[in-house]
């Protein structure tokens, strides 16, 4: 249900500019689970590089590189563009350039056949650059949408909604694309252009009803110099935001394990798990489901226990989970020893995934409501910039270890990386004081108003 915030007499949004913000995570899930995620990740590393010399692990470090390089392309710009959003009171433009862009370079998978890598990786880059940019832009909405005791709900209610067009885009890949396999490509090669077409039709809502906020300033040199200036003002200005600059830490290992878990969860089911097409179709339903309801859930309790503690025990969640992925086997022999069953491994994978899954929208949603809440609304473009900054930076950490460590020792024991990652996020996160972050967004704000 969308959270209520007075429509009138306030500086906040309606309910129905709340929902046209949320339709934005609804539309760019195709993208993250049928490409990123689950469909053309495991089509890349198992039909168009394939097996050599009886491994996938090549393809996987290919995999890695693509999507560590589109990351590290985000990590160069996002601050940049949040600085000339925010002088310009123009997120809505940015936004929407962005969204053209992953579009376009999604329905141009289609022409990536068996053998055509370098294009597929090229394509990758793009539209991942492209769609992550999108990601740091929407979020700089957020802190304008509502009061900060309704942000946690706020960004739940955006994530749960986007876990719900997932489930949509992931239905009709099942039903009318099929397997991802060699003899199935003429079919499942429509990925590109069917994840484009979701995302272009059902992000309309955001552009008809997302307002732009804020006072656009005069242009007195270019914009390179105008961001470079502001960058250069908001790194100094952090000192006054201490509890943010340390939650970006704590947010760059959290985010690596996540980005781990988002680019290679359904490669590891594949490679590791081996499970079958129909276990593989009822985990992208399962993964949908659960994120929607951790986001929704946590989101509700992130407003009455705060967002740090809703953090910390989201991370926690986390550690659970990876610790589940890598013991499946074993946990699958005792529990058919324990209780006399002869269950798969691949069915215990199923249980398991429900803990990723409400790992995955719930932490997501954490942290995006913090950042909102530490930041000062004029500046909110510029400070989620960093979030992006801190998310992506995280990606290429996350992947290019795993991409490396995989080659080493397989991707069964590199997935125990992503537990060393949160406990260390946790760690770090210990020392934020979320009273004294909200207070400093808050004083920034009354300062900038007098």
């Amino acid at each position: 249900m969308l959270p209520a915030v007075p429509e009138r007499d306030t500086p906040y949004a309606s309910r129905r500019e709340i929902f046209g913000w949320a339709m934005f995570d609804f539309a760019n899930q195709a993208y993250t689970l049928l490409i990123i995620t689950v469909v053309f990740g495991e089509l890349f590393t198992t039909v168009i590089v394939g097996e050599h010399n009886g491994s996938y692990r090549l393809a996987n470090f290919l995999w890695s590189l693509a999507l560590a390089i589109s990351y590290l392309m985000v990590v160069i710009t996002a601050p940049l563009c949040g600085a000339v959003m925010d002088h310009r009171a123009d997120k809505k433009r940015f936004l929407f350039l962005s969204y053209v862009a992953t579009v376009a370079s999604t329905a141009m998978l289609y022409f990536v056949a068996p053998g055509y890598v370098v294009l597929g990786l090229v394509l990758i880059v793009v539209s991942n650059y492209a769609y992550s940019m999108g990601e740091s832009f929407i979020a700089a909405f957020l802190p304008g949408l509502g009061p900060p005791a309704l942000l946690g709900k706020i960004s739940g209610f955006g994530w749960a909604l986007g876990y719900l067009g997932g489930l949509f885009a992931a239905g009709f890949t099942l039903l009318v694309l099929g397997d991802t396999t060699a003899e199935n490509f003429a079919r499942i090669r429509f990925v590109g252009p069917f994840a484009a077409v979701f995302f272009l039709v059902a992000a309309i809502p955001t552009f008809a009803w997302l307002k732009e906020r804020g006072t656009p300033q005069p242009v007195t040199a270019s914009y390179g110099r105008i961001a470079r200036q502001r960058m250069l003002a908001t790194f100094r200005d952090l000192r006054h935001f201490k509890d943010l600059s340390l939650f970006l830490v704590s947010l760059l290992f959290s985010m690596a394990g996540v980005y781990i878990i988002i680019a290679f969860a359904f490669i590891y089911g594949g490679q590791v798990i081996g499970w079958e097409t129909g276990v593989r179709n009822i985990m992208f339903i399962i993964v949908q489901i659960t994120a929607a309801a951790g986001a929704l859930g946590f989101g509700a309790l992130q407003d009455r226990l705060g967002g740090k503690l809703t953090y910390q025990l989201t991370l926690g969640l986390w550690v659970v989970a990876i610790i589940a992925i890598w013991a499946t086997p074993a946990l699958t022999e005792w529990v058919n020893a324990r209780f006399a069953y002869d269950w798969q491994a691949q069915y215990v994978f199923l249980v398991v995934g429900c803990l990723a899954g409400a790992s995955l929208g719930s932490s997501q949603s954490a942290s995006r409501t913090l950042v909102g809440l530490f930041s000062p609304r004029d500046k909110a473009a510029e400070f989620f910039g960093f979030w992006g900054l801190a998310n992506k930076l995280a990606g290429v950490l996350g992947i290019v270890l795993l991409g490396g460590l995989q080659v080493l020792v397989g991707l069964k024991a590199s997935i125990l990386l992503c537990a060393v990652l949160f406990i260390v996020a946790m760690l770090i996160c210990a020392r934020v004081n979320e009273a004294q972050g909200r207070a400093a967004a808050q004083q920034w704000q009354q300062c900038q108003a007098t």
